[in-house]
């Protein structure tokens, strides 16, 4: 069986790690990319980078290369490629699975301010703090492009952010995993006094939550977008392991 998992997360990784350890017969594993970074790691198994070219473009792939299971594993914000998978399993039965990482819940002592949107998380922070450490990835800038002063922000990603960007800024270049120790210093040296933030989950970057709130400061929260209806959900590499067994299971019945 040909399984086609849709990656770029630590879970999607570690999914393929696990398939390749398992003892299954006949079991191939493609890794698609989106291409985004520049220098992804690779995960075990066949790859591919780039987009299919939406929903028939992926369906087509699928039907080209015998796909017989679809994981998508892809970034909880994600939407886009996450909805075209959703129609292209339709349209192509290929069974799927949507393997995403839990998000993070408030506990006590936590200032939380929830948005529906990077537009609405920019319009929350005039009245929160002028001195913003921003952690929602390179390509959602533009929704701060038009910040007004005196805010000014510490922008971290993977790669160099491009424009439309704001105007008062400073970008650090880094990947997680993040530790507790490094988040408390770096709120500390730039005097951060609000952190913005996606609800991506995952324990690789949520230590900057928690010195935000010893910090006392508080956390925009974007909400993330909703799974496409009617597909399953796994939040862990074993259970979408099961799942690709039983999958192969019925196959081969």
């Amino acid at each position: 069986m040909h399984v086609l998992i849709l990656g770029g997360t630590t879970e999607a990784r570690q999914l393929a790690e696990s398939l390749a350890a398992e003892p299954l017969p006949a079991l191939r594993v493609t890794n698609s990319l989106a291409g985004r970074a520049a220098a992804p790691r690779t995960p075990p198994g066949g790859l591919r980078v780039g987009g299919f070219g939406g929903a028939d473009g992926l369906a087509a792939w699928l039907r080209e290369h015998r796909v017989g299971a679809l994981v998508d594993a892809t970034h909880p914000f994600a939407a886009t490629i996450s909805r075209n998978a959703a129609r292209a399993a339709a349209l192509t039965r290929v069974p799927l699975l949507v393997l995403r990482r839990p998000g993070w819940r408030p506990v006590a002592g936590d200032d939380w301010h929830r948005a529906a949107s990077l537009t609405e998380a920019a319009g929350l922070l005039p009245a929160l703090g002028r001195r913003v450490f921003l952690t929602t990835g390179r390509t959602g800038l533009a929704a701060f492009a038009a910040a007004p002063d005196p805010l000014w922000f510490l922008v971290r990603s993977v790669d160099p952010p491009e424009p439309p960007r704001p105007a008062r800024m400073e970008v650090l270049l880094d990947r997680g995993p993040f530790t507790l120790d490094g988040e408390r210093e770096l709120l500390r040296r730039h005097r951060i006094e609000v952190v913005v933030t996606k609800d991506s989950g995952g324990a690789a970057t949520a230590p900057k939550l928690t010195a935000a709130r010893e910090a006392g400061l508080p956390v925009v929260m974007v909400r993330r977008p909703p799974v496409p209806d009617g597909a399953r959900v796994v939040t862990g590499a074993a259970e979408a392991v099961a799942w690709v067994r039983e999958t192969q299971a019925g196959l081969l019945r």
